[in-house]
């Protein structure tokens, strides 16, 4: 019940805070009512020309202010319409800014758990759906009102009988409309769900088109677009067949009204009880009833449609976001990194990691080991601040990871991952990405001489500025290793996190790259997943990792002559490295 009722209230919410200009709100409202009323006045000016009907009657006065009404009206709705159309833009625009906002301050957790695309659905889709309303039915939402109400009050001025009689036939499409409205909301909410998950296959099967075509994958995923594009029809034929009712419907009450007008008009007419200017003035204040409800009927199905798009923002918007500011400023590195009975599974039942305790010194070289799926990767997205413990805690000297601020902490953090992420533009960009500071080209030189990047962007055409594609995909693997690094450097963080960024590369790309991570773990806490026996053998102290336990810590030595997994560990990589040595020294 609760949640119903949050849902019901949610579109208005929405629309509060947004904080939408009020004065021109109320600016725009009334220059349409302004228009509406002129429009009442103008059925008057042709019952009087109807019953008066002569050239002598045209006077100057009378044609100066018929046409000073239609141009009133015109000036009046054009205005309007315009600042309605102004203040829904600034509304979706504000509202996406929200959404823009709480998207990147959303956990990682929640990217887990939906879709890319469903999110820029949100974004776009649904957002649009909302500035429809604002900047094109608002308008002729309080204009119909005014034009309803005020066309009935002239009409029951006229002739109160005929307006009774018209009565009859209005109620009857009330009850007709009602339903399809409600039809109409419900189809909404199944097509923004439909088009978030389209969309959501579309952005994955592009930004994986590589891995699409390389696994002659194409028809599989065409298969499944058309489901998407086969159920996105349907819902679109549901949605115009509801359209397909209301307007004949509309339609049918106009000719049902306008048959009854006229036909019981004309013999008030007949018999002297009516004139015909007021027969003319009734049908042109009828058309200014139907048609104006005809455009309520069009705002109503519009709203239900906004309601179902609010309802997906409202979820996004009202989840929990990470506290990026909140907490204390690291003041120092120069502390052990403590991790003290580490627990954490993505599901509550399922532990990933179970009482992980382990302790880095400053300036010193922690490896962890283990076979694939033990918790490596995990581990580095705790210390990252990914996720929460869902039991223990990382600790800077005595005090709790959690008590500094997330950027704070982040700040200190550098990590060099296996893929290497790049974002779309320039390699300038992409090594100055997240430097908050200003970086001379002196600077970025020395951080790509310090990584082994200066020699092939020298031998690119347009250097620092070229263009790396997206994500980096104009690049080898090497190349892309070495400009992560670099950003690195840039950011000279205090704590090192490699997710050893060797084992995909070739030998020779493997030697550069490994050198330039010497450079970068140099004086800095380092902490490495190891898939080199070479970088293992260097480490200060190795952690090997099982099934989320740490089931051995020492040195290279130590371990090999204490646990029985990392001794075949060791000699499995000692084998691949001498394969290595000779691939090396052969060129094969």
């Amino acid at each position: 019940m609760q949640t119903e009722a949050i849902k019901k209230g949610s579109f208005y919410r929405l629309m509060r805070e947004t904080k939408p200009s009020v004065g021109l709100m109320i600016l725009a409202i009334f220059l349409s009512v302004v228009s509406t009323l002129v429009g009442l006045v103008i059925p008057m000016f042709t019952k009087n020309l109807v019953d008066g009907f002569s050239l002598a009657a045209l006077d100057r006065n009378q044609i100066l202010a018929l046409a000073g009404a239609f141009a009133a009206q015109t000036v009046a709705s054009g205005t309007g319409i315009f600042l309605l159309n102004y203040i829904g833009q600034k509304m979706v625009a504000s509202l996406r800014d929200r959404l823009w906002k709480k998207l990147l301050r959303l956990p990682v957790a929640y990217f887990d758990n939906n879709r890319t695309g469903e999110s820029v659905s949100r974004m776009t889709n649904d957002t649009g759906v909302i500035k429809t309303l604002i900047s094109e039915h608002v308008a002729s939402f309080f204009s119909g009102i005014i034009s309803v109400i005020g066309s009935i009050a002239v009409l029951l001025y006229l002739n109160w009988k005929m307006t009774l009689i018209m009565f009859i036939v209005i109620p009857l499409a009330a009850l007709v409309l009602y339903p399809l409205g409600r039809k109409m909301y419900k189809i909404s909410l199944g097509m923004q769900d439909e088009t978030a998950t389209f969309t959501a296959t579309l952005s994955q099967v592009i930004s994986e088109i590589r891995l699409v075509k390389s696994s002659n994958a194409e028809e599989r995923e065409y298969d499944t677009g058309r489901k998407g594009i086969l159920n996105l029809l349907k819902f679109g034929v549901q949605e115009g067949l509801v359209m397909a009712w209301i307007s004949p419907l509309m339609s049918v009450v106009l000719m049902m009204l306008l048959v009854v007008v006229i036909g019981y008009g004309g013999m008030q007419v007949s018999s002297g009880a009516l004139t015909a200017g007021e027969l003319v003035a009734f049908i042109l204040y009828l058309i200014q009833i139907v048609m104006p409800m005809t455009q309520l009927s069009t705002f109503f199905t519009q709203l239900q449609k906004a309601k179902g798009a609010t309802e997906r923002i409202i979820e996004t918007l009202d989840a929990d976001e990470e506290s990026f500011h909140s907490g204390k400023p690291v003041s120092t590195t120069q502390l052990p990194v403590q991790v003290d009975r580490l627990t954490f599974g993505y599901k509550p039942d399922e532990p990933v990691l179970k009482e992980v305790s382990f302790r880095m010194d400053p300036g010193t070289v922690t490896a962890v080991v283990g076979p694939s799926g033990s918790g490596k990767t995990t581990l580095f997205s705790m210390l990252e601040r990914f996720y929460l413990p869902q039991a223990g805690e990382i600790r800077l000297g005595d005090e709790p990871i959690g008590a500094f601020s997330l950027k704070s902490w982040r700040g200190v953090i550098g990590y060099v991952s296996q893929d290497s992420p790049m974002i779309a533009g320039t390699i300038r960009e992409n090594l100055c990405y997240g430097v908050e500071r200003e970086v001379s080209d002196h600077e970025l030189a020395e951080a790509a001489k310090m990584a082994y990047a200066d020699g092939f962007i020298a031998e690119l055409p347009q250097g620092y500025d070229t263009d790396v594609g997206e994500r980096g995909v104009k690049l080898s693997g090497g190349q892309r290793q070495r400009l992560a690094i670099a950003r690195a450097l840039l950011r000279d963080p205090k704590i090192l996190m490699l997710d050893e960024a060797t084992s995909s590369l070739d030998s020779r790309s493997e030697h550069v790259v490994q050198q330039a991570l010497n450079n970068l773990m140099a004086g800095r806490t380092t902490i490495v997943i190891a898939h080199r026996l070479s970088t293992v053998v260097r480490a200060n102290q190795i952690i090997f990792i099982d099934k989320g336990r740490v089931t051995g810590s020492g040195k290279h030595e130590e371990l090999l002559k204490s646990h029985e997994m990392y001794r075949e560990f060791a000699a499995q990589q000692l084998q691949i490295a001498e394969e290595r040595e000779v691939d090396y020294e052969t060129g094969e």
